[in-house]
């Protein structure tokens, strides 16, 4: 029973349709577009548009996206919408321009050709069912006429706009200052841009007049990108097989490398070996944190560009693996921290919908850093991303860059079936930390049997760069335990991550949106 005391939100319900994000102005939009008999694909658009432009720092046109979709009676489609580097852009070629060690995050070689707009674009082409000019109009309605800032979206504003280039000032920092809660922020030149796209598609995007200004913009950088580049982008996005594993008689569905949802399936079948359901908090966080620092290594390594190995992750994933990491972990004692070489993976926003037909949609979409590279195109609006920087440097590294390679991504949206029927629609947020968050979400929901907003409220914790990273929320019980068997304590500065999702109960639905974040899940 819910403890109404507990000044917690409960899950939210509804009949037909739902959705899940982190503002509430995108959940509102894409709420809207449901009730006109939108699909969950034309709700997901108009969600994940409107927040490009009323959370600035998390996402936008100039990012990338991923996503998983499960038409009613259909299977699970996996949608890469990563961008690749310019096809000049040799590992001979960065080092020559003078960077060593790593791609700084303003950096152009920092700049892959975005591919959210593909992935939008690509989504609503085979499975939308409204016009974009439809789907958009509130988004570009945000974007000319102004929008609120919102309390958490002011919060990480503050935090970032450091970066931000003069270009990108002008209109992020019109004051000379970050906004304050309740404060009115526009971009015209973006709007004009989404109505570009909601008129002629993603070319307006890739090719022309805008794709020529931002290239012009990104070589006065020393940037590598060419029209040829951009051209190639429009195409960018691709359905491909998503990889999937079971957990408690579930299974969870991840898109494939070059992304980490391997790794969210690996932590999941290691902590399967677990009772974590009659385990006391520290021992499930001991455990996780074990888990976690197995399966990133493990990552780290492996996860790149290209098509993944059936066979090697068959072998990853397989029993004989599983056993032999399971006997790696001690409940009583922390292992040596593994020490990745992989730069922070901070900003992204994920949203959950589902539809009055079943349709269930799980997008993400992130400009790595918080304003990305900080480096915008004043002629269209569009803030690019970084993720460009997550490249390696190293000679012969699986994620070194080279020309038409996309980087090893964090951002993993997720999709549970029960029986080959969609049951649930699920993502967190935070970097790196989202491959531990899906696996301590469903283990929240699945060992503990908490509901949705429950799981997603769970104090969480995160083992990092040799440390155990805790949110205040955890007992200083805990702590001392944790401390006991070997770990480095850390208190997370600010909150770990954000989540959304949507579980299918019968003909009701379940809806969750992280506290620590500004949204709400909503349906009718």
């Amino acid at each position: 029973m819910f403890d109404f005391f507990s000044g917690r939100r409960p899950s939210t319900f509804a009949r037909r349709a739902m959705i899940a994000t982190s503002h509430p102005g995108a959940t509102a939009a894409g709420l809207e577009i449901l009730q006109r008999g939108g699909n969950a694909v034309d709700a997901g658009i108009a969600a994940v548009a409107v927040q490009s432009v009323v959370d600035p720092l998390m996402t936008g046109v100039g990012g990338d996206c991923y996503a998983l979709y499960a038409p009613a009676g259909q299977g699970v489609k996996a949608l890469n919408g990563s961008g690749r580097t310019p096809k000049a852009a040799t590992l001979d070629a960065i080092l020559a321009s003078g960077l060593t060690g790593e791609i700084p995050q303003t950096s152009a070689h920092a700049i892959t050709v975005p591919g959210a707009i593909s992935a939008w674009c690509r989504l609503h082409r085979d499975y939308g069912s409204l016009p974009l000019d439809e789907i958009f109009a509130r988004a570009i309605g945000y974007a000319n006429g102004g929008y609120v800032v919102t309390l958490r979206v002011a919060k990480d504003w503050t935090a970032y706009c450091g970066v931000l280039d003069p270009h990108a000032a002008a209109v992020f920092l019109p004051d000379g200052r970050p906004p304050r809660v309740g404060d009115i922020r526009r971009n015209p030149a973006l709007g004009r841009l989404l109505g570009a796209i909601a008129s002629a598609g993603a070319g307006a995007f890739y090719a022309g007049e805008n794709a020529g200004s931002m290239v012009r913009y990104l070589q006065s950088l020393g940037g590598l990108h060419t029209g040829e580049d951009f051209a190639d982008g429009a195409d960018a996005a691709q359905w491909v097989e998503p990889i999937s594993a079971t957990y408690k008689g579930y299974r969870v569905h991840e898109c494939p490398p070059n992304g980490q949802g391997v790794t969210a399936l690996l932590i999941l079948k290691i902590l399967e070996r677990f009772d974590l359901g009659s385990m006391e908090a520290a021992d499930r966080i001991h455990v996780q944190a074990e888990a976690t620092k197995l399966a990133y290594h493990h990552r780290d390594l492996l996860v790149g560009d290209g098509e993944p190995d059936a066979r090697a992750l068959d072998t990853l994933l397989g029993d004989a693996a599983i056993d032999a990491l399971r006997g790696r972990i001690a409940l009583d004692q922390a292992r040596e921290p593994v020490l990745w070489d992989e730069v922070e993976h901070a900003d992204t926003v994920y949203l959950s919908v589902v539809d009055d037909e079943g349709n269930a949609l799980s997008l993400i979409n992130s400009l790595f850093k918080g304003f990305g590279s900080g480096r915008m195109d004043p002629a269209t609006g569009v803030l690019f991303h970084n993720r460009g920087s997550s490249f390696s440097l190293k000679k012969g590294h699986v994620n070194a860059i080279a020309p038409s390679k996309r980087p090893m991504h964090t951002i993993i949206p997720g999709m549970v079936t029960e029986d080959g029927r969609a049951v649930m629609t699920f993502g967190v947020m935070g970097g790196h930390y989202q491959a531990t968050g899906h696996a301590a979400f469903l283990s929240d929901v699945f060992d503990r049997g908490l509901d949705l907003q429950g799981a997603i409220d769970e104090p969480r914790s995160f083992a990092v760069n040799g440390v155990l990273e805790l949110e205040p929320g955890i007992p200083d019980d805990v702590r001392r335990d944790l401390e006991a068997r070997g770990h480095v304590i850390k208190i997370a500065p600010s909150p770990i991550g954000g989540a959304q999702a949507i579980r299918l109960h019968g003909e009701a639905l379940e809806g969750g949106s992280d506290s620590r974040k500004d949204g709400m899940a909503l349906g009718y």
